[in-house]
């Protein structure tokens, strides 16, 4: 195919605005799928991304057109949709020329269309802007045309109008992506220069990777390096993208195609890497390049202990198709052995379970998810601390650094006041507030990322009756006051319901994890005492109450000192039974410290 003829592009939009759904009417009006045999967000095909209505895996491919008398090859590059993948989002964007802007009609433009339209104008995209479900009855074109002129300043006459669900005006736009977007421009002579912008692994013919070629030839049984591992593989089958691989010959600059090379494992083949020739390699690396950073950390362990090695098998055929999951044995005296497991995000961390229950059927438990920090000794040392458990002695501490987000909130001017109310009690440092249109706010804020893994996107939600959006991304580390909080059952550490929190939220944080703990620990046949501690110094306590057995009930008759006697032996033996008795804390005790309110 020739360069002119070729179009690369991405569709960009928030979670639930119909990214999918679009791409299924251009698959069908391209004859990539028949309409007889639709299946709704055919490229959404896991069925977690169909119950939750978003993008997990990106996927890509290619589609034929004919136009103006000419044949058109339209390489669709799709992209995950959630903030946890911004990484993914903007190597997939890096591999396009032009990006459909979709909003959604009756919701308007969101905080995370605004971030990605952004990252699209820095990768110098195209951008043809679209308003989707003009069909639905609480549809308000007019507004959202304003909305979109503002953002970008565009004239609303080249704003296409379409309903995906329906296939309204899907014609026209396919006509404008190949009019508006440029064709690539790479050159053929120039040493091969390849984006990886995907990458899975297929248990019969190892890991496949998705290339957007930029310049020069790739063809079948070349001799390739990756650039960030600095390994040599030979190419056994390359090809394009339909709903099936179609092998080919050779792939061309402007051209977007997979690679199966014999790689063994998906992190050989990161996303955002450099794929050139061993004996001609190209002067420098693509940019824009990164290792995966997991930002939330939390201990996978499973419900019964004969499930060890099915879990980790499990976590190892996950981590196959996902090189951003992390994770390395933990043993807890608690909950025995499991795994200490860093993810993108809390939705991140969620898929993992999920896919954890229902593709390996392993019933697990989750300990309180943390963030990494960074721990300065006093002897000068520092140490990067994942894990409460691995805090030090607070004497032996200079001082602590947590993770600070950008983090970007668009909201409807009446709920202003609650988000503001809520940012205050996460710690959040507002930066900017600025007005989109007469209905709806953009708020900037500083937040530490602490506050926000708990359940701040839910509080965000139910503040705002569910119209704010948010978007975040890493800033920094800074300075900050935390301390480690210990939960301890009649002295003894529970090690798995340990957390960090900031010094001044200490107190309420750990009473409301023993009130709640005193609510789902059964009762005992002796008092047990659930404490918070910061060292050896109590923040607070909750009490279970012993068990009652009568043993006077016998006692029909006689003197009361017979009472007295069975009464204090009752005594003896329940300090005894509490010296030596272990309490038994059921699973519904470590899922209700999730429960507790982090505000």
């Amino acid at each position: 195919m020739k360069q002119n003829n070729i179009r690369n592009f991405c569709i960009i939009a928030h979670i639930d605005h119909g990214k999918s759904t679009l791409a299924d009417r251009l698959l069908e009006l391209t004859n990539v799928i028949s309409k007889d045999r639709r299946a709704e967000q055919i490229l959404d095909d896991m069925d977690l991304e169909r119950e939750r209505g978003i993008t997990i895996k990106a996927h890509a491919i290619c589609m034929h057109y004919l136009h103006k008398g000419e044949n058109y090859t339209l390489n669709l590059i799709d992209t995950p949709g959630h903030v946890d993948f911004s990484y993914e989002v903007s190597r997939s964007l890096a591999s396009c020329e032009g990006a459909l802007l979709l909003v959604d009609a009756a919701q308007g433009i969101e905080a995370q269309t605004v971030s990605n339209m952004y990252m699209a104008l820095n990768n110098d995209l195209e951008i043809i802007p679209v308003i989707n479900k003009i069909d639905l009855p609480g549809a308000d074109v007019e507004t959202t045309e304003h909305e979109i002129e503002d953002l970008i300043g565009i004239e609303k006459e080249s704003i296409f109008k379409i309903s995906a669900k329906e296939g309204i005006g899907i014609d026209v736009l396919l006509q404008g992506i190949i009019d508006k977007i440029p064709s690539p421009d790479g050159d053929l002579g120039k040493p091969l220069k390849a984006l990886i912008f995907d990458s899975y692994f297929n248990t019969y013919r190892g890991v496949v990777i998705l290339v957007r070629v930029y310049d020069g030839i790739i063809s079948k049984n070349d001799s390739i390096t990756l650039m960030s591992t600095d390994k040599n593989y030979e190419i056994e089958e390359l090809g394009y993208l339909g709903i099936e691989m179609i092998p080919g010959k050779e792939l061309k600059a402007g051209e977007v195609g997979y690679i199966i090379a014999n790689i063994k494992e998906v992190a050989e083949a990161r996303v955002g890497d450099t794929v050139t020739h061993t004996n001609r390699k190209c002067e420098k690396a693509l940019p824009g390049f990164e290792q995966p950073k997991p930002m939330v950390y939390s201990g996978i362990f499973p419900i019964a202990g004969e499930d060890y090695e099915s879990l980790r098998d499990s976590l190892g055929k996950l981590k196959l198709n996902d090189s951003s999951l992390v994770y390395e044995p933990e043993n807890s005296l608690a909950l025995g052995f499991g795994f200490r497991c860093g993810f993108l995000g809390m939705l991140h961390l969620e898929i993992v379970k999920e896919r954890l229950l229902r593709e390996y059927n392993i019933p697990i438990i989750t300990t309180t998810p943390s963030v990494k920090f960074l721990v300065t000794l006093t002897d000068g040392t520092s140490k990067i601390i994942y894990n409460p458990v691995d805090m030090p002695d607070p004497v032996k501490i200079d001082f602590i650094q947590e993770p600070v987000m950008d983090v970007e909130i668009i909201v409807p001017t009446e709920f202003v006041g609650n988000i503001m109310k809520i940012t205050l009690e996460r710690r959040g440092i507002q930066k900017n507030m600025q007005y989109i249109d007469d209905k709806r706010v953009s708020l900037s804020y500083d937040m530490p990322l602490l506050e926000i893994v708990y359940d701040f996107y839910d509080k965000l939600k139910s503040v705002s009756r569910g119209y704010a959006s948010m978007d975040y991304s890493f800033k920094e580390y800074i300075k900050a006051e935390v301390v480690k909080v210990d939960i301890l059952l009649n002295g003894e550490k529970v090690d798995a319901m340990s957390f960090i929190s900031h010094k001044e939220k200490a107190y309420r944080w750990g009473k409301g994890v023993t009130d709640v703990l005193a609510e789902s620990i059964p009762k005992h046949l002796f008092k047990i005492a659930i404490q918070a501690s910061i060292g050896g110094k109590i923040l607070a306590r909750s009490t279970i109450s012993a068990m009652r057995k009568n043993v006077t009930a016998k006692c029909y008759g006689g003197d009361i000192t017979r009472k007295k006697k069975l009464l204090e032996k009752q005594k003896e033996g329940k300090k005894r039974m509490k010296e030596i008795g272990s309490v038994e804390v059921p699973q519904e005790a470590f899922l209700s410290v999730f429960k507790v309110d982090r505000a």
